[in-house]
């Protein structure tokens, strides 16, 4: 048995991770009056919504005229009908004033010459049910995220939040069904803590690290993915992984989507700007799935740019060096730091790179984390889930741009809401058996002291290189067979995995080693629901099945792990809305 001191804490309500969905989460339960811990395994403002650039959606129609519902519509042909129609209507919906309260918060929108916040045209938005493009996406600069996060930063404190900073959470405690709190590891002094609460919510963002490129930070290891894993509990719709059109060639950092809003284009070898025959309509703006699909299709047709012409050019070149330096700020920075490129006189060159998990853990549209028992859908007591790390599913098969921040505001102020209704200040904490401890424990040591011959640096690169060759833009069954034998390797490796630093205090090989651990189960989910589903829906492509299939395939995938072995099942897509105002069935082929 382990023996580490367990120092324990005990609130009405604990947030793990404190990006834009925790603080935003945070602050409403500290309004609400509930005692609130936030844990974050970095400090809050260099959470990963800091990297979201260009904007956040919302149907204010301050550029012109717009609607929720033509915003719901969008959102809905997005997600190639598989989001969940009750959860989109509520996000459309609820937009709005979630952006003027960020507005009072404090966020320092950039603004029209009117004094109103500023609107750019992003991927998808149309208004009108598809008829044009609508300015919809709020913005500040293109430093979007950044202001945010350190806005609800700021809300959090004044209300009292308190904050365990840089602490690491290994596992949630269950007890019969319901979470009662997780542990976690402190970085800072070593020391291990239990936190008891009468709600957990995971706030604790993407897994995109488990892939070679990605714009993701490398904190990005999807750590609450991992424990739901673990604690037996499925994941959602895992197989729908977005790639970014636009991340810089070689270093994978984002180009926001709000550099072709205002008005970049992208080109080939040929100098042809090629987006105009794969979306004649929406062109360069079209959604991201079909953006990465159309470049991936001109490197592998020989159209690709470059010495081994396989990139593209981004061009911005032909706009005014003003509207640059005004509006696009960060990315004019990006570019000249990671590929050496001034963007007023020569394009970016640019590869779809791995953005965004569409799936996550499965929730209802007030962050309640769902899962199946004898067939039926049940809630999982004391748990919730916000934010990339959750999959409600307003996203389905593909994100729209600029929805993912609106989707951070609107499900953290909603699973606030939900948990101040459920549990009452001061609540007494039910008795956790011991045993549940010490299992999260016995394999914090036994990973501590691990002593195999294998570093994890290289357990990981067998895993990124696999989950980037085998389940990538592209899939088909051969390459993804490939990978469901490829991925069992770095799997299995976590027997020989070697851990050399011992210690407790900042030890960033064990930091990386429990990282893996969650990455490597959520890749396994990845590449076998992938593998399973034979169709091709928003960002899931197989040259094999090249058509979408609502006869078959109109359903959530869910998928367990336990022990190297992946379970699937299914539930159903909810076509049904909130209102009997929208009400959006899918067409029988895919359009776009």
């Amino acid at each position: 048995m382990s023996t580490y001191k367990i120092i324990d804490h005990e609130y009405d309500a604990i947030v793990v991770g404190a990006g834009g969905s925790g603080l935003r989460a945070a602050v409403g339960l500290s309004e609400a009056g509930l005692k609130t811990a936030c844990i974050s395994k970095v400090f809050p403002t260099r959470s990963h919504t800091a990297a979201a650039q260009g904007g956040i959606s919302a149907a204010l129609g301050n550029m012109g005229e717009d609607d929720w519902r033509w915003h719901m519509y969008d959102t809905v042909k997005g997600a190639d009908w598989l989001g969940d129609q009750d959860a989109i209507e509520f996000l459309c919906k609820e937009a709005p004033q979630a952006v003027v309260e960020l507005e009072k918060y404090g966020v320092p929108f950039s603004r029209t010459e009117e004094g109103k916040i500023y609107q750019r045209p992003f991927g998808g938005m149309t208004k009108n049910y598809g008829n044009g493009v609508v300015q919809r996406t709020c913005a500040a600069a293109d430093r979007t995220g950044h202001a945010i996060l350190h806005t609800l930063y700021g809300q959090a404190l004044k209300r009292n939040t308190e904050f365990f900073i840089e602490y690491f959470a290994l596992d949630l405690l269950m007890e019969n069904g319901k979470c009662h709190g997780i542990t976690a590891w402190s970085l800072q002094d070593g020391t291990i803590h239990r936190f008891r609460a009468n709600m957990t919510i995971l706030a604790t963002g993407g897994y995109g690290r488990a892939y070679f490129s990605a714009t993701s930070a490398h904190t990005c290891t999807g750590d609450g993915g991992g424990m739901v894993l673990r604690a037996g509990l499925p994941l959602q719709d895992m197989e729908f992984v977005q790639f970014h059109p636009t991340g810089i060639y070689g270093a994978g950092c984002l180009i926001t989507e709000g550099s072709r809003g205002e008005g970049g284009f992208l080109v080939n070898s040929e100098g042809e700007r090629f987006m105009e025959r794969y979306a004649p309509s929406a062109k360069d703006l079209a959604s991201r799935d079909v953006v990465s699909r159309s470049m991936t299709i001109e490197i592998n047709e020989g159209r690709g740019v470059g010495k081994n012409k396989d990139h593209i050019y981004l061009h911005l070149n032909h706009l005014d060096p003003k509207i640059l330096h005004e509006r696009l700020p960060g990315i004019s920075e990006s570019a000249k730091v990671f590929a050496g490129v001034d963007v007023t006189k020569e394009p970016i060159p640019v590869l779809p790179t791995v953005h965004y998990n569409m799936g996550g853990i499965p929730t209802n549209y007030h962050g309640e984390v769902l899962t199946k028992k004898d067939g039926e859908e049940v809630i999982v007591e004391g748990l919730m889930a916000i934010g990339e790390a959750a999959c409600v599913s307003v996203h389905g098969a593909n994100r729209l741009g600029s929805n993912s921040l609106i989707d951070l505001v609107v499900f953290g102020k909603a699973a606030a809401i939900r948990a101040a209704e459920i549990v009452k200040p001061n609540s007494k904490h039910a008795v956790i058996s011991e045993s549940e401890t010490q299992k999260s424990l016995d394999r914090f040591d036994k990973l501590r002291n691990a002593s195999g011959g294998t570093p994890t640096s290289v357990l990981r690169d067998k895993m990124q290189r696999t989950m980037q060759s085998k389940c990538a833009v592209f899939r088909t069954d051969k390459t993804l067979q490939e990978g469901l034998k490829e991925i069992q390797d770095p799997w299995n490796g976590l027997k020989d995995v070697s851990v050399s630093d011992r210690s407790l205090i900042f030890n960033t090989d064990l930091v990386e080693t429990l990282e893996f651990d969650n990455l490597i189960r959520q890749s396994m989910v990845t590449v076998a629901s992938a593998e399973n589903r034979k169709e091709s829906r928003g960002a899931h492509s197989r040259d094999d099945f090249k058509d979408r299939d609502d006869q078959e395939w109109m359903k959530h995938t869910l998928a367990w792990h336990k022990d190297g072995k992946v379970t699937i099942d299914y539930k159903e897509v909810h076509a049904y809305t909130l209102s009997t105002d929208v009400q959006y069935f899918p067409p029988k082929a895919r359009v776009y």
